[in-house]
């Protein structure tokens, strides 16, 4: 996730990065895999109406890669969405 989020960074102007920081972690925050996809997909059409393209192209065409979490147990989600061991 981390690194995902830093690739859609390069492509967000520094000044609203925080914003995209914020949407990025709700779609990962959402109780299941159709609800995240839901998310991505209302996250791009935000980012494309702020005028951030290549942002909103990257989030819809690899955000689905860093869900694949959701093919385990809800109990293991914290543990392996991320790659920090202290979660």
């Amino acid at each position: 996730m981390v690194h995902f989020y830093r690739n859609v960074f390069t492509m967000v102007p520094k000044g609203k990065v925080k914003d995209v920081a914020a949407m990025l972690k709700a779609i990962h925050a959402q109780e299941d895999r159709k609800e995240a996809l839901a998310k991505v997909k209302t996250v791009a059409k935000k980012l494309a109406l702020m005028k951030l393209k290549k942002a909103s192209e990257c989030v819809r065409d690899g955000m689905h890669e860093t869900l694949s979490y959701y093919e385990f147990p809800a109990e293991h989600w914290r543990h392996i969405k991320t790659n920090n061991p202290l979660e």
